[in-house]
């Protein structure tokens, strides 16, 4: 009989060898993105897991292997992975193909790869994996506008409904006005991509609608990429978003925040009445239909010296999409049979939506964040 000692050997062990075997599988995604030659000159690497205290990972020619940190793999989410990994397929690319000269790792050569491969060539050394650069970047804090928002958010507490809804309408004509602005100031604003929730071999109908929301009202953009799903051992698909650190940060609460709201109300509405999973995706696109039907509402609503919110186009985000998704296809959803009394239902909760201010992790007053 195993100890604990040697059980939780075997289960990471086991984990770890999954974790490799989503590295193959990412590794053959990018391959396949390559044109014919490049392919040719491309040969499948070996791929390793280690312990290093000064790097998250490597590209050994001699060895002809990729290794990757084991603190990175086991503690950081598959998106952050994904990004260390494509940094060192670039180093992989630079030298078998571009012929890269050992003593420039980061020249001419390995920056063409990085181009190529849609890599990061900072994604190395002391660089912050993608998701901590996300929970600690913060806005400029000398930002008037966004001092504004915050004190709207804490407004938006109020008993008073019609008090709280006119903060909360007005805090995201400020956000509109803080994206349009920094569109004007700064051409060289930063753009990451994330993965928002986690990678799944199946998907739903509420998670494309709750991507849809996203993309309309948060000033990013989404697409469905493959992504390799670690506890079933296969790739499948993910919701990535693409914007500055601020608006994708702002994206990912707002998406958590509605998937948990959700559940919660699902339980309440189905305690007794035994429906199926259908029903529950009914009635969860129902709440996503209510919650947008009330941010359009809010954005189009004239007062007197104020401006309806209007679609705008940022420049730099269509630039870096355009880049880094060469090939979108548009993918279509089935028609499928709903309950309808379920779907009002849903509407109708998701009308009384409000999402409460959290984003900010080391932040402990409590107050409504933009959307509600």
């Amino acid at each position: 009989m195993m100890s604990q000692r040697q059980e939780d050997i075997s289960i990471q062990e086991k984990l770890e060898r999954r974790i490799l075997h989503g590295l193959s599988c990412e590794w053959d995604g990018s391959w396949r993105e390559l044109s014919p030659s490049h392919q040719e000159r491309l040969r499948k690497p070996f791929f390793s897991l280690r312990d290093m205290k000064s790097k998250w990972g490597y590209w050994s020619g001699e060895k002809r292997e990729i290794c990757l940190s084991r603190h990175l793999v086991l503690n950081h989410p598959w998106a952050s992975v994904r990004e260390v990994l494509m940094h060192e397929i670039a180093h992989q690319f630079a030298e078998e193909v571009l012929g890269a000269d050992n003593n420039l790792p980061h020249g001419p050569a390995f920056e063409r790869a990085c181009y190529l491969l849609r890599a990061n060539p900072r994604a190395s050394g002391n660089y912050r994996p993608l998701d901590e650069r996300l929970l600690n970047d913060s806005a400029n804090s000398e930002d008037k506008i966004l001092v504004k928002v915050k004190k709207l958010m804490a407004l938006a507490q109020s008993k008073n409904q019609h008090e709280a809804e006119a903060a909360v309408a007005k805090a995201h004509r400020l956000i509109k006005k803080y994206n349009v602005h920094s569109l004007a100031c700064d051409d060289t604003q930063d753009i990451v991509s994330f993965f928002v929730g986690k990678p799944a071999l199946r998907h739903f109908r509420e998670d494309y609608r709750l991507s849809n929301l996203l993309q309309d009202f948060y000033f990013v953009y989404g697409i469905w990429v493959p992504a390799y799903v670690v506890d079933k051992g296969k790739m499948g698909r993910v919701l990535e978003i693409s914007g500055t650190i601020q608006n994708v940060k702002l994206a990912c609460y707002v998406h958590d925040y509605v998937r948990h709201f959700i559940e919660l109300q699902w339980d309440m509405y189905n305690k007794d009445k035994r429906l199926n999973r259908y029903r529950k995706t009914d009635f969860a696109v129902g709440i996503i239909d209510g919650f947008c039907s009330k941010l359009k509402w809010q954005a189009t609503k004239k007062k007197k010296g104020t401006l309806a919110l209007i679609t705008f186009k940022d420049p730099i985000l269509e630039k870096h999409v355009t880049y880094k998704y060469p090939r979108i296809a548009t993918m279509k959803l089935g028609a499928l049979k709903n309950d309808k009394g379920v779907v009002k239902d849903g509407i109708g909760i998701g009308k009384e939506l409000v999402i409460y201010r959290g984003i900010e992790g080391r932040e402990k007053a409590k107050g409504r964040l933009i959307g509600g």
